[in-house]
């Protein structure tokens, strides 16, 4: 069975690491309870209550590029059971993220609920649509941002934080 986020995540040099560590055993067989890469009711709720996130670009060059991304509480739209998107509401222009994309699809997001210490990261490829009736569904009517374009993110998995050194802020 599939687990997704695990299945991306536990490269060759991860699993060479936990060997050294002594913690192999742990992961090597490890079978998640369900597919982790389609969202049910409840990562649909969570992301819908979100009023920003973190999303990290991977440059040319290789370096990870994280961004911090806000809008409206439900601004970020789970679409389909493993599509989420939002609208890009211009901001310093910088356009680093976008650009990384052009280039690598992949992204990584972390949607954070500070006061009930609860994470969702998840990994994707993510793609840039200018369509007219894609960004209406993306679109926040009643926030003063203006929409340059929206963002598609086809999800290969995600998985749910311990919330452990998750520090409540509220």
């Amino acid at each position: 069975m599939s687990y997704g986020f695990l299945d991306v995540a536990m490269t060759p040099s991860v699993r060479a690491v936990q060997a050294q560590l002594g913690v192999d055993s742990i992961w090597r067989d490890f079978k998640g309870h369900r597919e982790f890469d389609r969202f049910t009711g409840n990562e649909a709720a969570f992301i819908a209550e979100r009023d920003s996130f973190y999303m990290a670009t991977i440059s040319e060059t290789g370096w990870p590029y994280v961004q911090h991304r806000g809008g409206p509480p439900g601004f970020l739209k789970v679409l389909d059971a493993q599509t989420i998107g939002f609208a890009d509401f211009r901001g310093n222009r910088q356009y680093v993220s976008l650009g990384n994309t052009s280039g690598d699809s992949r992204v990584c997001l972390f949607l954070m609920d500070y006061p009930n210490r609860s994470r969702l990261k998840l990994f994707g490829h993510a793609s840039i649509t200018n369509d007219p009736d894609a960004i209406a569904k993306l679109a926040m009517p009643d926030y003063r941002g203006r929409v340059e374009r929206g963002w598609l993110i086809r999800v290969e998995g995600f998985d749910w934080n311990c919330p452990q050194h998750i520090t409540p802020r509220f």
